[in-house]
């Protein structure tokens, strides 16, 4: 254990830049080892989740290393250097689609879920057989959303009772092309039924009646790989995919993850006097509804120097404290920004009157059940929450600080984004919050208590 606790102590001034995105950095690592020569990756993310990807990927044969180390620097002053992560350049020399090695023992995936659901597709339709395990949290979360789609492929599964892991795969050569409808909202099925049907001839199809995040298309689509998006007019997306690809490697500048920015963003908002710069955020519109949801609640959110990277969108975000006003969330926004609502719950606590949200099934099955455990968080922090089966409904303090004691340390259940989210709110809080558990937050963005720190002025840091 690693408690800390976390309040304000001036505001959140200055520039930062937030780690690499995760999501494209496992993409990253993933479509490189596929790819035939050598793919070079720039601000990827370190945390421990893309380094089980990176470890994975090295287990069935890619040869990956890390090359050099970003610079690092200070600077209070908005203009002033910026704050850094020290991400590192990557080198990535892929074996090619149809090519990976079985691996010689497990594959442990720690923490990670997406590298997990992903890495299944992969191996799915290679003739190797893979065990994998993870640490307590991830052997609780269910599988059988990806077991089901890839079992009709051809693959087949051994896991323990529920669909969870350890979990055998035993993949086939050649897969059997699918046309597989989503049930829920899930880009990470999606992903692996696509990463899937690279290695399986024919044209597998994915339908996706809620559009998730579309990393995993756009950078098939880099990777050279014969990919059509056909979108309807109700808005569903057909996704066809042209199996035994050959993909190019690639250059590849990873932006800044907005599900990191998030934090920041809720932070300086909810701090009086507080005037930040967030460089480098991708805002790929499938990912970056919390930004839209803040500033219909009246937060001052501006994007600065727009542009594109890499086929993503990207631009720096100045926030400015602002006094938020409570809204019913649109349970059409939950798959764009479905990792954020820990910190928008935050964000609910201190706005002035009610924020409701719906259709948040998908949290209760995460790293932890997050609307029970955000729910026993922020009420101990001193809000008022109540739980439904599907969401939660805030009455926020109308921007005076939360009210609690901070006597009794908040349980984060080792989810790092409950770990981050209540940080934030310590910073909104009379007595500040105390995380009983700091060490989760490493496996996806190891220099957030570095950048916090660094945020604020240094006088008097509880």
């Amino acid at each position: 254990m690693r408690p800390r606790r976390f309040r304000a102590t001036g505001p959140l001034t200055g520039r930062i830049r937030v780690p690499g995105d995760k999501s494209i950095s496992h993409r990253s690592i993933m479509l490189g080892a596929l790819a035939v020569g050598e793919t070079r990756v720039t601000g990827l993310l370190e945390g421990e989740d893309v380094l089980s990807t990176a470890a994975a990927m090295r287990a069935i044969g890619a040869h990956i290393e890390r090359t050099a180390a970003a610079e690092s620097g200070g600077g209070r002053a908005m203009g002033a250097d910026v704050q850094r992560t020290g991400e590192g350049s990557w080198t990535i020399h892929g074996v090619g689609v149809g090519s990976l090695l079985q691996p010689r023992t497990a594959l442990d995936m720690g923490n990670s879920g997406t590298s997990t659901r992903l890495l299944m597709g992969l191996v799915a339709s290679h003739p190797i057989t893979a065990t994998f395990i993870g640490d307590a949290s991830l052997s609780k979360r269910p599988m059988g959303r990806v077991i089901d789609p890839l079992s009709t492929m051809g693959a087949d599964f051994t896991s323990a009772p529920g669909g969870t892991l350890p979990l055998t795969l035993r993949g086939i050569a050649p897969a059997v092309p699918i046309s597989y409808r989503l049930p829920v909202a899930s880009a990470q099925v999606k992903s692996a039924i696509l990463l899937a049907g690279l290695n399986t001839p024919g044209i597998t199809t994915v339908i996706e009646p809620v559009p998730t995040r579309d990393h995993s298309e756009r950078m098939l689509k880099g990777f050279g790989a014969d990919l059509q998006v056909e979108v309807e007019a109700d808005g569903t997306r057909i996704i066809r995919l042209v199996g035994e690809a050959e993909l190019k490697p690639q250059v590849i500048a990873v932006p800044g993850d907005p599900s990191s920015a998030a934090f920041f963003v809720v932070a300086a908002l909810l701090v009086p006097g507080s005037d930040l710069v967030i460089e480098n955020v991708g805002l790929n519109p499938t990912r970056a509804a919390l930004f839209d949801v803040l500033r219909a609640m009246g937060g001052s959110i501006e994007a600065l120097d727009p542009r594109e990277v890499g086929g993503e969108p990207v631009a720096d975000l100045r926030v400015r404290h602002s006094l938020l006003t409570g809204i019913e969330v649109d349970p059409a926004v939950v798959p764009s920004m479905v990792d954020e609502f820990p910190v928008l719950f935050v964000a609910a606590a201190i706005a002035q009157g009610r924020t409701v949200t719906r259709g948040l099934e998908e949290l209760r099955v995460k790293e932890s059940d997050r609307i029970a455990v955000m729910r026993a968080a922020l009420e101990l922090a001193g809000a008022t929450v109540t739980e439904t089966a599907d969401g939660l409904i805030i009455d926020g303090t109308g921007g005076d600080p939360l009210s609690g004691t901070g006597a009794e340390p908040i349980a984060t259940h080792l989810d790092h984004r409950i770990a981050m989210s209540m940080a934030v709110a310590g910073l909104a809080s009379r007595a500040g919050v105390e995380v009983d558990d700091c060490r989760p937050i490493a496996t996806s963005f190891p220099a957030f208590e570095g950048l916090l720190d660094g945020a604020m002025p240094v006088a008097d840091r509880a």
